[in-house]
């Protein structure tokens, strides 16, 4: 049985999830020291998390973006074939690739307190909300969740996707589903761009 102030908790973090979110990307704007050579490195990994986040919202469209767990139907297919949680893998990759431009001429400490900093605000949310996630999935899908749960890893993808996927590909759902975060992709990239020119 679950503690309902937990639960409770759990549903204020996933609710403001993208705001606890924009801390990371402040703390990066406010203090990293980008070079050249940091961005050429960093900024092709925090691409790659976007398509990864745009391959997974195709399959999963903008109820990704509620301020409440939804899903009118299991996804198992796509990405979601590969690892339960790939919207998280790509934010993932994408912070660490604006960790890696951000931090190039920062001090080795300096870049340990940013990237860890960063990355570690994430890993608390995410083990916040993905529990929250899983218990609703659980309680809407019941045995095929189980099932989806015992084939398929949560962050760690797996090379061979499981069997039997169930869901469909709508590229035309991206746009409206990703708006907020090609935005905040787009204002990072800006800020990386006029600090390196300023370097």
């Amino acid at each position: 049985m679950t503690d309902p102030r937990n639960d409770e908790f759990q549903a204020l973090v996933f609710k403001n999830r993208g705001a606890l979110l924009t801390i990371p990307a402040a703390m990066l704007a406010a203090f990293g020291k980008p070079s050249a050579t940091s961005v050429a490195v960093g900024l092709p990994l925090a691409i790659a998390g976007e398509l990864v986040r745009c391959w997974a919202v195709g399959y999963s469209g903008v109820t990704t973006r509620g301020d409440h767990v939804e899903a009118p139907k299991l996804i198992t297919a796509g990405p979601y074939a590969h690892v339960r949680n790939p919207l998280y893998v790509g934010n993932f990759i994408t912070a660490l690739g604006f960790a890696i431009s951000f931090t190039g001429k920062n001090s080795f400490a300096q870049k340990l307190a940013l990237i860890g900093g960063s990355l570690g605000i994430m890993a608390g949310v995410y083990a916040t909300i993905i529990p929250h996630e899983e218990q609703f999935l659980r309680s809407q899908f019941g045995e095929a969740f189980d099932r989806y749960c015992e084939r398929v890893p949560p962050l760690v993808p797996q090379a061979e996707p499981a069997s039997d996927p169930q869901g469909d590909w709508d590229p035309s759902v991206i746009r409206d589903a990703e708006s907020r975060t090609f935005a905040t992709f787009g204002a990072m990239l800006g800020v990386l761009i006029l600090k390196t020119l300023k370097a």
